[in-house]
């Protein structure tokens, strides 16, 4: 018999220093090289369980520096537009940034170096999961659920599911592949969701509304 019961968790990132940093673009590109998958885990996606950066026009942590220590609009643009969750892994989000700062490196001959105590940490990340205690059997009530959830459930559950899991969907997906073919419209609108360019507080709502629309819509 398949279980059906979806667990809900919460969850919270512990930064880990790495004790690697960068001074300029060229030192940046040679971490990017060979730092932990980790580093570039935590660089994109922590900053949604973390305080919001000082300016929320940057997603990820490299664009926020570029533009802040380096003064450099350009590459903070190209950085800010990268949206990882188009990747398969961390190795091909990986490349892609370094091709973008090799490029810029070359169209520039000039690599400015940011003052002492403005170098680019390497951080990395580690997660930590709890169990609220809460289990749901029905699909069809799981909205009203939804929009109460903690922001660590949501991320655990939508974002952090997509590196856990083989086929690179959210838990919820995997538990609706519990119900066969019942609520398959709701799993592909779910697969629709580009969780990067949102905040959870906004990913949450759209999560919710996508549950209750497709119920209401008759799945």
């Amino acid at each position: 018999m398949v279980d059906t019961d979806f667990r809900i968790k919460d969850c919270a990132l512990i930064a880990i220093a790495t004790g690697e940093k960068a001074q300029n673009l060229r030192e940046l590109r040679d971490i990017l090289k060979n730092t932990h998958q980790g580093c570039l885990y935590y660089h994109f996606w922590g900053g949604l369980l973390r305080p919001k950066f000082d300016d929320p026009e940057y997603q990820n942590d490299f664009a926020v520096w570029a533009s802040s220590n380096l003064h450099d609009a350009k590459i903070s643009e190209q950085l800010s537009i990268i949206d990882p969750d188009i990747y398969d892994n961390i190795e091909d989000l990986r490349r892609e940034i370094i091709e973008i700062i090799e490029q810029h490196l070359y169209e520039n001959e000039h690599v400015p170096w940011v003052k002492a105590g403005q170098e680019f940490q390497f951080i990395r990340s580690q997660i930590v999961t709890f169990d609220t205690g809460v289990t749901i059997s029905d699909p069809e009530g799981f909205s009203d659920i939804i929009f109460k959830m903690s922001l660590g459930s949501i991320y655990y559950h939508f974002i952090d599911a997509r590196r856990r899991n083989p086929s690179n969907k959210c838990d919820f997906n995997i538990w609706l592949q519990g119900f066969g073919n019942k609520y398959m419209n709701l799993s592909e609108a779910l697969d629709k969701i580009d969780p990067y360019f949102s905040t959870l507080h906004e990913l949450r709502e759209e999560i919710g509304l996508t549950f209750t629309n497709c119920i209401k819509g008759g799945i």
